[in-house]
């Protein structure tokens, strides 16, 4: 992972030197993990920032804070790790202003990802510097995806189709959503732990399952992203599982989403699922390179149209290393599939208090169409008890 690491990092200074680009300023913790190959427990939300300073001609800098030091020294192949500390003269503000020149005449920051700390910082230290965007170029170098990065998203799928195999397991008249989440917890990190060692640089990788289970059943489900509370499970509710923020491994994230019935389904509950299950492999068939990503869409839409709903989602969204990335299956988005690139594709309906219908399952565009990264049934599922 770390000779990728460095590889990764060789083509964006490449491309930064074609670009007349001197340095870039990366603070989000996907473009952090996707350059230097490591990732901190501790973050911008308690107010300590770390960074990673890329010059176009020169090696990068790090700089963290001190008390996780010895662990991203570990981790990254980074050799210049600066520290700072949040008292006294060492501070992350001074190791920042030590790496970028002094009067610079642009400097180059993730715009959509950049804290207020760090950007107000910057806005007064550097008040002739034109801030520009790095987002977009280091954007285009990730929609594909290297054979390393799809084996890694293939282990992630394993590890979220063990969470939902759970998930299923647990649908029970009487059973509540957070023994669901519990249950999906559970079998997602012992499944994750399997395809770690505690050598090297993986003794830093965490199999553990985390984030609050996105769940929603019975007259709920329509609500998209509400999260596992102590409802009781009742004949007839559609239960939703969502993985997105879930399905994970090494940093790599995937979307994977299924919705079940518990004993039996209304006649409306089973139209709806079964549309959005069409429309979700309506899409999928369309995707191959060459095809644009909003004919994607379309496909998905026009089953949607042919069965009378409507829908506000989009039909996917680029995955790897964050949770969105470029570009997005979605009307307007004339983006041309290339092999290697992964999307997260779903079906999805909303009927406002009454029920839904949602599906959604992550692949990766190949040579001459698309391969799944996650597998579960794609129908309509009803459990038994």
């Amino acid at each position: 992972m770390l000779d990728e690491a460095i590889a990764r990092t060789k083509v964006l200074q490449d491309r930064m030197q074609e670009l007349g680009i001197s340095h870039a300023v990366f603070t989000s913790e996907s473009s952090i993990a996707y350059l230097a190959g490591f990732w901190g427990y501790l973050g911008i939300e308690f107010g300590r920032p770390t960074m990673l300073v890329v010059p176009a001609d020169d090696l990068p800098t790090v700089i963290t804070p001190l008390m996780e030091s010895e662990m991203v020294a570990e981790m990254t192949w980074v050799d210049d790790v600066r520290t700072w500390e949040d008292a006294g003269h060492r501070s992350w503000s001074r190791a920042l202003s030590e790496v970028l020149p002094e009067t610079p005449r642009e400097i180059w920051i993730e715009r959509s990802d950049i804290p207020a700390i760090v950007r107000n910082y910057v806005d007064e230290r550097y008040p002739s510097a034109v801030l520009k965007d790095i987002g977009p170029v280091l954007g285009a170098q990730r929609m594909i995806k290297s054979p390393l990065e799809i084996s890694v998203m293939k282990q992630a799928g394993e590890v979220a189709a063990a969470m939902m195999a759970a998930a299923h397991g647990s649908l029970a008249i009487g059973a509540r959503e957070y023994e669901s989440a519990l249950a999906v917890i559970e079998a997602g990190t012992r499944r994750a732990a399997g395809f770690l060692s505690a050598k090297g640089w993986e003794r830093f990788v965490s199999p553990m399952i985390h984030n609050l289970q996105i769940l929603q059943s019975g007259r709920d489900a329509s609500m998209v992203h509400r999260r596992a509370s102590v409802k009781t499970y009742e004949r007839y509710d559609p239960v939703y599982f969502c993985f997105c923020n879930m399905a994970q491994f090494k940093q790599y994230k995937l979307g994977f989403d299924r919705m079940f019935h518990i004993v039996d389904v209304t006649d409306e509950a089973a139209q709806v699922q079964q549309a959005a299950i069409d429309a979700q492999q309506a899409a999928i068939a369309t995707i191959r390179p060459g095809v644009a990503a909003r004919d994607v869409a379309a496909a998905a839409n026009a089953v949607y149209a042919e069965r009378g709903y409507q829908t506000g989602y989009r039909t996917g969204r680029s995955i790897g290393i964050a949770y969105l990335e470029a570009p997005e299956l979605k009307a307007g988005d004339t983006t041309v599939l290339q092999p290697g690139m992964t999307f997260a594709v779903d079906g999805g309906i909303s009927i406002d208090g009454v029920t839904a219908g949602r599906i959604g399952d992550s692949i990766v565009v190949t040579e001459d169409g698309c391969e799944y990264l996650t597998d579960y049934p794609r129908q309509l599922l009803v459990t038994e008890c």
